[in-house]
């Protein structure tokens, strides 16, 4: 795919282009009116519903997401990067009898640059959150799951992230910061988010209709984030070698409807088995910068969230206001280059009138890790040639995007972003990014 380098053909590119899509659910691909019809391609002439019918659902979409920072970094540039989806979902009681068992595969591909790299902006949590994991063709998802006692209990396993099932999965902005679970976006040495998977299992019980508790076990494997390994395997359903430990993360969910508007609230708390190493002091316990040693190392971390989505007026479901607050913090010895994020955001579903189009506004808050900026400033001042510079503070990202979808199967969303404390440094100019996502569904 062609890199722009100006802003005006970034715009012209991206209008042409296609950005920003979902896991579409399923539903009756209408061949009907293509402005309300779920699928662009339609219903291929009666086929997709008969072999919906039959359980076999698919899925495919694109996404590009473009950017281009008028402020900000250490030169002015446009970047685009996209994602290729394509699925496929079993409903196994249909298709032989086993029932409430269902069978998923997802296959991703990547592309384009990185905006915040190519411009040098030193930002914390990235402008265009699809980019990353490779550029490359990943199994995202692979995965059986059962549920057993009148669907209160469900067990999964298979290929698949953290994000899947645990944390705050929507991912509406384009800003890293405010885009899907958190903790993956923080954590991301041990906590996977898509298009990533490693080889799990997930126990949900359904404690009542309004509640559930869930707990997962995720391998530790830092081959699949290794570049060589993504960009030659991602794709493959196979065992490399590697794994230091195991991701346990457990959530606590509550799903009621106050005032008769939905809401989902979860409270979970991760333990990583397999270790990090100290960002501050070495294997004696003395500052590394100082005496120049191998990093302590903790054999096991921990960190938490919270996740909160709720409908505050409208038609539940449909036409009204939402908000979203989440917030994450680690372990602070082990947790680097940033060390805990919060964020709230506000999105207007079918405002004028217009049941697919979307306004939103989010902001975030990112705070550079306090013992990695003790490292660098004592690194820095033993060794003021190799100097480097680093945050101590907060980085503040705020996005407002319009979601504007001409066709149900296809939406354009230009945005703009602000960051102040670029990388949490009080002493780097702030930057704006204006971007542009568009939404196809096939």
């Amino acid at each position: 795919m062609s890199v722009t380098r100006s802003g005006s053909t970034l715009l012209a590119c991206a209008a042409l282009g296609f950005v920003g899509m979902g896991w579409s659910q399923p539903g009756r691909a209408d061949d009907g009116d293509i402005t309300t019809r779920p699928y662009l391609f339609g219903d291929w002439n009666g086929t997709r519903t008969r072999l919906e019918d039959k359980g076999i659902h698919f899925d495919f979409g694109y996404t590009n997401e473009a950017g281009h920072n008028f402020e900000g970094g250490e030169r002015q540039i446009s970047r685009a990067t996209d994602q290729w989806m394509g699925g496929v979902k079993l409903d196994l009681d249909k298709l032989w009898g086993w029932h409430d068992t269902t069978f998923q595969t997802i296959i991703t591909n990547r592309n384009g640059r990185d905006l915040d790299a190519d411009a040098g902006l030193g930002n914390l949590q990235q402008t265009q959150e699809l980019y990353g994991r490779g550029q490359t063709t990943w199994l995202t998802r692979m995965v059986l799951e059962r549920s057993f006692f009148d669907q209160r209990l469900a067990i999964k396993i298979g290929r698949d992230g953290e994000n899947g099932d645990f944390g705050y999965s929507v991912c509406d902005f384009q800003s890293l910061a405010l885009c899907g679970s958190n903790e993956g976006n923080v954590f991301g040495r041990y906590w996977f988010n898509w298009p990533t998977s490693v080889w799990m299992t997930r126990i949900k019980y359904q404690m009542s209709k309004d509640t559930y508790v869930q707990l997962g076990v995720y391998q530790q494997n830092p081959t699949y984030i290794a570049n060589e390994w993504m960009r030659k395997s991602a794709w493959k359903i196979n065992f490399p070698g590697g794994t230091t430990g195991l991701i346990l993360p457990l959530e606590f969910g509550w799903t009621p409807k106050l005032n008769g508007l939905s809401g989902s609230y979860k409270l979970g708390l991760v333990f990583n088995s397999a270790g990090l190493p100290d960002l501050y002091n070495d294997v004696d316990g003395q500052p590394r910068a100082l005496t120049g040693k191998t990093a302590q190392w903790h054999n096991q971390s921990y960190s938490g969230y919270i996740a909160v989505r709720q409908q505050l007026t409208g038609v539940d479901g449909g036409q009204g206001l939402d908000v979203s607050v989440r917030a994450t913090t680690g372990d602070r010895r082990t947790s680097g280059p940033i060390s805990q994020q919060m964020t709230v955001a506000f999105e207007y579903h079918a405002p004028f009138n217009r049941p697919d189009d979307i306004v939103g506004l989010g902001v975030a808050a990112d705070k550079a890790s306090s013992l990695e900026a003790a490292y660098q400033r004592m690194y820095n001042a033993l060794h003021p040639s190799d100097a480097v510079p680093f945050g101590d503070s907060y980085e503040y990202v705020t996005e407002l995007f319009y979601h504007w979808a001409p066709l149900h199967s296809l939406a354009f969303q230009p945005g703009l972003q602000y960051i102040r404390h670029v990388g949490g440094s009080t002493t780097t100019h702030d930057a704006v990014v204006v971007d542009l996502k568009t939404i196809i569904v096939f």
